[in-house]
């Protein structure tokens, strides 16, 4: 190999990575680090990179391109991973690795590397990306090769090497920044039963901190496409960065949980997602009023595999575009708004309105009405019931089991 492209976010990983990477393979090695709203973070990775080794450094602005394709059909199709992960790393994944693709065709590269470790669902997620869209390229994965077998051993072999590095063993959490979330793992998180430090979150004030009063935040959809909030019209990311301005400072979109990883282990996360949760909220809404109860409770159950997919890397897949069909399909109608009041962490429905609303006062009023005959009901229940009938006879007659 010549030439290798590698997936550098400036963390402790991929820094060390770069310079391991020319000492191992005796080759050129281009950062390429995808902007997907890690913010500030990126400010000073341009030196660090090319202290690190780096033959250059490319920053590609991927937010549009992150929140529209990416973040957006994970909303349409109302993914939770095991109930309570909005999967802001697992989405991330395939649009850098998309442009790290990229990056490395434009460059004649022979390969592309990443600093996702062996114990992680990150290594599946990059490589599966890179096999479905470049197969001729080889990809290296240094945790999987090297003799570094702890952050001890990175922060050691950073600090032999005079390598930046943007953590510290006295606080060696990891963590993972982008417009849709910011996750934390690792260091003083791997006791579950410990609570995270006050001072550990970014993205959102502590619940109890929040405002005494609380806020009321309207947003608008388009055949399931967020468009608006309190009735301006925005772009994906600027509606996106609005709403973790507003979600962050009452406390919303805090998550902690033990979830099960794709490599068989269980890992302690936490999570801020303070816009996403808001969207999640209010598209949910937005969907009970406009989608009959069949198509419904079957698109639940197609959430469940759709965040599987997200989760173990599988997004450049048949079965993800067939799933993104039939969920695009059921939001033809989820055109309209939801109101939501925040207070300390909390989300409570206000209100919701659709010229599509499928909801109809003069069927469900509990007075009177000339449209629903309640007789009929009679009938209903009579073929309804028909099996629980048969099997209450048998039993009833000592002829079941």
């Amino acid at each position: 190999m010549k030439k290798i492209v590698l997936a550098y976010s400036g963390g402790l990983d991929t820094s060390v990575a770069i310079t391991w990477l020319k000492e191992k393979y005796n080759c050129e090695v281009v950062a390429m680090a995808a902007d997907v709203g890690q913010g500030e973070e990126l400010e000073p990775l341009h030196d660090k990179a090319l202290k690190s080794g780096a033959s250059k450094l490319y920053i590609e602005d991927t937010r549009e391109e992150f929140v529209r394709d990416f973040c957006f059909p994970l909303l349409k199709a109302g993914a939770l991973y095991e109930e309570k992960y909005f999967l802001g790393t697992a989405i991330a994944r395939p649009a850098i690795a998309k442009r790290l693709v990229e990056v490395a065709e434009k460059e004649g590269a022979d390969a592309v590397a990443h600093g996702a470790t062996g114990k992680g669902n990150d290594q599946v997620r990059f490589e599966l990306t890179v096999k479905a869209l470049a197969p001729h390229l080889k990809i290296v994965a240094p945790w999987r090769e090297w003799d570094i077998r702890s952050r001890d051993d990175a922060f050691d072999y950073a600090e032999k090497h005079d390598i930046p590095l943007p953590v510290t063993k006295a606080k060696p959490y990891s963590m993972d920044r982008n417009i849709w979330h910011l996750s934390f793992e690792g260091g003083i998180l791997e006791d579950p039963d410990s609570e995270p430090e006050k001072d550990m979150f970014v993205l959102t004030v502590a619940p109890e901190d929040a405002p005494d009063t609380p806020e009321y935040v309207e947003i608008g959809f388009a055949m399931g496409m967020p468009i608006s909030v309190n009735g301006k019209t925005t772009g994906p990311v600027e509606l996106l960065m609005e709403l973790n301005t507003i979600a962050g400072r009452h406390g919303v979109g805090r998550v902690d949980m033990v979830e099960n990883r794709l490599v068989g282990m269980k890992a302690r996360g936490v999570y801020e997602t303070p816009g996403g949760t808001l969207l999640y909220a209010a598209h949910k809404e937005l969907e009970c009023l406009t989608l009959d109860r069949e198509t419904m409770h079957f698109k639940e159950i197609i959430a469940v595999k759709y965040a599987e997919l997200v989760y173990y890397g599988q997004w450049y897949t048949p079965l993800r575009e067939a799933l993104d069909a039939f969920i695009n399909s059921t939001q033809r109608n989820v055109t309209g708004s939801v109101r939501l009041k925040l207070y300390k962490g909390n989300i409570i429905v206000a209100g919701r309105k659709s010229a599509y609303s499928l909801y109809r006062e003069d069927l469900a009023t509990f007075g009177e009405d000339v449209i629903y005959d309640q007789r009929d009901a009679t009938g209903f229940i009579n073929l309804f019931g028909l099996p629980l009938k048969v099997q209450g006879l048998l039993d009833k007659n000592g002829k079941r089991r």
